[in-house]
Order: structure tokens, then C-alpha cells, then sequence
């Protein structure tokens, strides 16, 4: 059973601390500032309290879950006898690279270093490194805690043994690791999201329905097949003899932009940011803020107790 540590205690550090003490694994989570410990903590309790109201476990798993994490500020003390490193700082190339020099003077050749990175590939990132074949790229999903998919990216350098220890601590953690035969941007998950966002963009841009309309067009069909069957196996079942006469029509005239979309593009010039300005394509005040996050939030915790067998178990 591997040590964890998580280098950053923000959102989607604490997250997949929950995830690895979830599985009863012992996580160490390094923060810069007593501040993000204290917050990180208590986004730890509030979503172990609401995991827990929702069935997921009882009190008492609760509490072990809870003492299974420790938060410091010492990067020396949470890497020490650690064997698995999950780094999620910033997406800066130069902050991450300077920290897999320290960890390097700090652990063992054998310690494997991943980072949650969605952008950069691992080959960039393990630039520099003395030992380039322990890096993988493990990019987990927001929320951490509740969405399983993880997408395991190796580097031009990195050796199996990194690989196959990487999906093993994922999959004791009740995760979903998929694996990329080779790096490239924005790995799977990211290139198919922004596949549907670019045409949606498109969309609102040309006039063609409402923001509610585009949204609902996917909430209310592709949206309720995707958790079933994902794009190939839904064109299995729908036949390729039609999908690839639809393919051959309609990709022609499909979005191929470059760039963000005007409405896209001029929402963010009047820094008009979504959900955490109070306005995007959509106005956020704080209940409708509040009622979208808990809907997502339940709806997540429903496929997951799916995933599970109905919750409950920790099995």
C-alpha cells in the first residue's frame, strides 16, 4: 500500500486527499500557509459531512477518514516516507518544475512524482528531473471526490513500473483510471469537453437558440445517454451505417474556430466570469449559486453510489 502525499491543499487538493483516506490510505497534504490549512480543513469536513448525510458512509468512517489526513506547512515533513507524490499547484510550468527539483533532493529514486496537471504533457513537465521515468501525469476531475475519472498520461520517459503503480493506487482509491498510449494536449477528457463547448459557442454566436436552449438541448438527450454509453459505443448501438452518413455530411459544417467565441470573448472583457463574478452567460446571485452547486453535487453523488453498488459500502 503506497504513503500518499498532495503537494497544494486548494480545492482539488483536498479533494483527492479525501479520495485516498476514503480508501483508507494514509495522506500527508502540504499547504504554503496555516490560512490554506485552515481552509483546507474546512472544505474537508464540509464535504465529508455531506458525503456522509448523503448515505455514503457512517459517523464513525467519517472520523477515520478525517484522521487519516494530515495538513502541514513543511513540504519536508509530508514527503517523508512517502512513496506516491500527487503534486497539484498552480499551473505554472516554472513553479512545477522547480518543485520536482526539490522533491528530488528531498526523496528516493523509487518515490513516484504525479502531477494533476490538465494542460501541460509529462514529457515538458519531467524536463530537468534526474530521474525523468518515475513521472506520470494523473489528471483527476472536479470535484476530486466525487467524479472517478482519472486520466493516467506517461511521459516519453517513463518507464511502466510508474505506470502500473500509478493505476494501482487509482484503482484502490476507487477511481476510474483511463490510460493515453501517447501525450497529447488536453489529454481525452478535456479534448471532447471543448469539443461541445467550441460548437455550443458557435451556436449562441450565430444566433441559432438561447443559451437555455443549447444547454438543454444537451441536459435533456446526449446528457442522458453519456453516464450509459460514451460517443463510440452510442454510435454502435445507433448504427455506423448512419453515423458515419451523418459524420460525412455534417462535420463539414461544424465549428472549426480557432479561437473563443465572440459572446465568450466579450463576456470576459467585462470580466464577466460566470459563477464566481455573479455573471457569465448566466447571472449567478448567491442562492441560484447555491441551488446549481447542490443539484450537481447530488446528481454526482447519485452516479457514484451507482458506481458503488448503491453506497454505503466502502468495500
Amino acid at each position: 500500500m503506497e504513503n500518499v502525499s498532495i503537494l497544494g491543499c486548494g480545492t482539488m487538493g483536498h479533494s483527492i486527499a479525501l479520495s485516498a483516506a476514503w480508501a483508507g490510505l494514509h495522506v500527508k497534504v502540504y499547504g504554503v500557509s496555516e490560512q490554506d490549512l485552515e481552509i483546507a480543513k474546512k472544505g474537508l469536513q464540509n464535504k465529508i459531512k455531506v458525503m456522509k448525510d448523503n448515505g455514503l458512509f457512517n459517523e464513525k468512517e467519517a472520523a477515520r477518514i478525517m484522521d487519516l489526513i494530515k495538513l502541514s506547512i513543511s513540504l519536508e515533513e509530508v514527503v517523508k516516507e512517502t512513496t506516491f507524490i500527487i503534486e497539484v499547484i498552480p499551473e505554472v510550468l516554472d513553479l512545477k518544475k522547480n518543485m520536482y527539483k526539490k522533491l528530488e533532493a528531498l526523496v528516493d529514486k523509487d518515490v513516484i512524482i504525479a502531477s494533476n496537471t490538465s494542460g501541460f504533457m509529462p514529457s515538458l513537465l519531467a524536463e530537468g528531473m534526474d530521474h525523468p521515468n518515475r513521472f506520470v501525469v494523473t489528471h483527476f476531475w472536479n470535484p476530486g471526490h466525487l467524479i472517478p475519472l482519472v486520466e493516467v498520461v506517461k511521459g516519453e520517459k517513463t518507464d511502466n513500473g510508474t505506470v502500473q503503480r500509478a493505476m494501482q493506487v487509482l484503482q484502490h482509491m476507487k477511481k476510474k483510471p483511463v490510460l493515453l498510449n501517447r501525450e497529447i494536449p488536453g489529454f481525452i477528457g478535456n479534448r471532447l469537453q471543448y469539443a461541445l463547448f467550441r460548437e455550443a459557442q458557435s451556436l449562441l454566436d450565430a444566433g441559432v437558440a438561447t443559451k437555455e436552449d443549447i444547454d438543454a438541448a444537451v441536459t435533456y438527450s446526449i446528457g442522458r445517454r453519456l453516464p450509459v454509453t460514451g460517443p463510440l459505443m452510442t454510435a454502435d448501438m445507433g448504427g455506423l451505417d448512419v453515423f458515419s452518413a451523418i459524420s460525412n455530411y455534417l462535420f463539414e459544417d461544424l465549428s472549426t474556430d480557432q479561437k473563443s467565441g465572440r459572446v465568450l470573448t466579450q463576456l470576459v472583457e467585462e470580466n464577466k466570469l460566470g459563477d464566481k463574478s455573479g455573471e457569465g452567460f448566466y447571472t449567478w446571485d448567491e442562492q441560484f449559486s447555491q441551488l446549481k452547486n447542490v443539484e450537481r453535487e447530488q446528481m454526482l453523488i447519485h452516479f457514484l453510489k451507482g458506481d458503488m453498488n448503491l453506497g454505503g459500502s466502502d468495500e
